[in-house]
């Protein structure tokens, strides 16, 4: 039985397939997020906080999207 083995990645929502990821940063703190973006609301649906290039590529991994 492995103790770290590989996960496999999570679908893409449903209702976000079709809509391009996008990274956002706040203009008070500059706290950046990443999510996919809907443009006919403007919303970042299914976002998380993005510190380092490491999240960003954890962040598609999840997805098991390419760039």
């Amino acid at each position: 039985m492995p103790l770290f083995k590989k996960h496999k990645p999570i679908p893409v929502p449903q209702e976000c397939r079709g809509m391009e990821i996008k990274v956002q940063s706040s203009t008070c703190t500059g706290e950046k997020t990443i999510g996919f973006y809907d443009r006919a609301s403007g919303r970042l649906m299914y976002s998380e906080l993005v510190r380092t290039q490491a999240d960003i590529d954890a962040f598609y991994e999840k997805y098991g999207l390419k760039r």
